[in-house]
């Protein structure tokens, strides 16, 4: 493939920040999954989805229509009287859309805001890479993700 870790890196912060960190209205597909794409040039993003307070998914970049990168994600967030599933995604999303280019897998190291904090630790780089995220309300564990992936190649 004719791409660079570079080019791939500030094509993901653009295709995250303009999907699921937007909240825009995901497409419903058959089966119940949720999907949220962005393309540019010869680059494509498809973003995959099931669940809400605990969710799978898998994000999957393509160069000219062949597989090239992806991601697979686990998350749950564990319920509070004190705030709402609603509010808790929308702080998610705030933290989402200061993905980094130089791990642009999910959000920064650290973000807070008021009574939540989020934190993001990952090991490795865009070709091979695993991390967790993690949410805190008022210093109380309330949401997790884990996140694994890198570069996707046919070759033996």
């Amino acid at each position: 493939m004719n791409i660079d870790t570079k080019e791939l890196s500030q094509f993901l912060v653009k295709a995250k920040v303009n999907t699921y960190a937007s909240d825009p209205k995901a497409t419903i597909l058959r089966d119940g999954t949720k999907e949220l794409v962005f393309s540019e040039g010869r680059l494509f993003y498809r973003d995959r989805y099931l669940g809400e307070s605990s969710f799978i998914g898998q994000e999957l970049v393509f160069h000219q229509d062949e597989h090239l990168w992806g991601m697979n994600y686990y998350g749950y967030a564990i319920p509070s009287k004190d705030f709402s599933l609603r509010n808790l995604y929308t702080f998610l999303r705030k933290a989402l859309k200061r993905v980094d280019v130089k791990k642009p897998f999910r959000g920064p190291e650290k973000y807070e805001e008021r009574f939540f904090k989020y934190a993001n630790s990952v090991d490795g780089d865009v070709s091979q890479f695993n991390g967790a995220e993690t949410i805190f309300y008022k210093g109380v564990e309330v949401y997790r993700l884990l996140y694994h992936g890198g570069f996707i190649s046919d070759e033996t």
